[in-house]
């Protein structure tokens, strides 16, 4: 049975991301360490370290009769929840500014840092931009850049590589670009990839049915490889299939609908691997209930079905 939680706030303090996880009944948990809107954020303090520590502790981390495999570097057995941080939008791996190609590799680099202070076993990132020199180029530099962040820090968390929904000179749309990224990098053992369902749908990948989700998990992997896959993020669509347009929706209310996620949750192949969801919320976090409810009563039980 798969994993579920949601990317959920750190307003207040890090440690208070548990709580609101815990408020929904979620699993695994998404999170950005710093304020995703700043280039300098402050470094963690000691106490901020140990306050999330006592909390991961006090969320539960090993659920009676349950335990997720995480694929990192030495694919070790870890207790639950899982948590994993995202990257900051700032931040563009793929950029020919060289001012703003050095600034994304620090940031980059201190946010696997972070990440290894709180003990996360993952970091999301989109492949970022081109800006115009093409996918070729765009892919050559994200690699590049990606190694010399990889170079500066440690190697316990995994780097996720997020598909993307392919708008404007976005890179990471299409499946042979995230291929390309991974057999360029020099540190392959330290990567894998974060699939959302909303971006490949946007991006041209059907799976609103059964036939149409292994066609596109066959196609992945031809061009990738399945085993890549370490984490999901479980998003509808706003938008209709190979619009290029990035709008989350809840779960079976977009353009996938029901029938979609309900391939993935029950793909055994998958049956172990985080997800989350990011779809809109308010402060009760009532949707993210709702959503996860949702997404539970898809899988079927032993025994129960094909």
């Amino acid at each position: 049975m798969s994993f579920l939680g949601a990317h959920e706030s750190v307003a207040g303090g890090l440690h208070l991301a548990f709580n609101r996880l815990q408020q929904v009944g979620g699993e695994v948990l998404q999170i950005f360490t710093r304020n995703q809107r700043q280039w300098h954020p402050q470094p963690l303090t000691e106490d901020e370290i140990a306050l999330f520590q006592v909390a991961w502790q006090q969320a539960g981390r090993l659920p009676v009769g349950r335990s997720c495999t995480v694929h990192g570097a030495h694919d070790t057995r870890v207790s639950l929840p899982v948590v994993a941080s995202h990257a900051s939008y700032l931040i563009n791996l793929a950029s020919g500014k060289q001012e703003l190609m050095e600034k994304s590799v620090t940031a980059f680099a201190a946010e696997i840092h972070r990440c290894e202070q709180l003990g996360l076993p993952f970091v999301v990132i989109h492949p970022g931009s081109h800006g115009g020199d093409g996918v070729e180029a765009g892919l050559a530099r994200f690699s590049m850049a990606l190694d010399l962040a990889l170079e500066e820090t440690g190697g316990e968390v995994t780097v996720l590589l997020e598909t993307t929904a392919g708008q404007g000179t976005s890179l990471g749309s299409r499946f042979e670009e995230l291929a390309s990224i991974l057999e360029h990098s020099r540190y392959p053992q330290r990567l894998g990839v974060c699939v959302d369902t909303c971006h490949i749908f946007a991006a041209g990948y059907d799976i609103r049915t059964l036939p149409a989700y292994i066609q596109t998990m066959e196609e992945f992997d031809r061009q990738v490889g399945i085993g890549w896959i370490k984490f999901f993020h479980l998003n509808d669509s706003k938008q209709k299939l190979a619009s290029r347009v990035d709008r989350h929706e809840h779960i079976g209310q977009g353009a996938i609908g029901l029938e979609g996620f309900r391939s993935l949750l029950n793909d055994s192949r998958f049956a172990d691997h985080p997800m989350t969801l990011e779809t809109p919320k308010g402060d009760d976090l009532q949707e993210d209930r709702d959503n996860l409810l949702v997404l539970r009563g898809l899988i079927e039980k032993p025994g129960a079905g094909a």
